[in-house]
């Protein structure tokens, strides 16, 4: 991809990173943070629906592993716009390859990435600093019924959390941990 943008292919089908390329001058910079055409290899016919803002106060704190089910199933764009955090998608579609597999990027306002994560991945995050703010851009609206999550800590996923855990929500702490029987969601 040429312009504002490079994406990098991660080890799980259809989960990118994009690496923006802020136009630097003796002012400060300007960066685009979204743009139909340019992504358009990966967004395709999706819309933004919806833009979301999250601040997350103390560092070590996780949020997630959450996700919506059809037909409410969304693309999310997600940038740190202050502090660092180390973002996690995880693979959730039905007869996937890497069905269970997650991966992980360090997304800070200073190394300008965002992580575009497919509809049936489940989503979270760790704070790597205190006071750390993500914007996204989801392509449907958030419906309750649609809800759905995997526990952060589940050991059939393992995720490597690159810091203690000091703070999770009750609903986070709540969610189920993956079972025999849970064998993916559509797409």
């Amino acid at each position: 991809m040429s312009g504002r943008f490079e994406v990098v292919a991660s080890p799980l089908e259809g989960l990118f990173v994009i690496e923006r390329r802020p136009i630097l001058d003796s002012r400060g910079y300007l960066e685009r943070m979204f743009c139909a055409e340019e992504m358009g290899e990966f967004v395709g016919k999706r819309e933004i629906i919806q833009i979301n803002r999250t601040q997350t106060l103390g560092i070590g704190t996780v949020r997630g592993l959450h996700f919506q089910y059809p037909p409410y199933a969304e693309m999310k764009i997600v940038s740190c716009l202050r502090g660092e955090v180390f973002d996690v998608a995880v693979d959730l579609r039905r007869d996937s390859q890497t069905f269970l597999h997650w991966y992980g990027e360090r997304l800070s306002a200073d190394n300008h990435r965002t992580m575009v994560i497919p509809e049936g991945f489940g989503h979270g995050f760790q704070a790597l600093a205190d006071d750390c703010e993500l914007l996204y851009f989801h392509t449907s609206p958030y419906c309750a019924d649609a809800e759905g999550g995997v526990n952060a800590l589940d050991p059939r996923i393992g995720i490597l959390w690159p810091e203690h855990i000091v703070s999770m929500s009750d609903r986070d702490k709540g969610l189920a941990m993956v079972t025999s029987q849970f064998s993916g969601i559509d797409a």
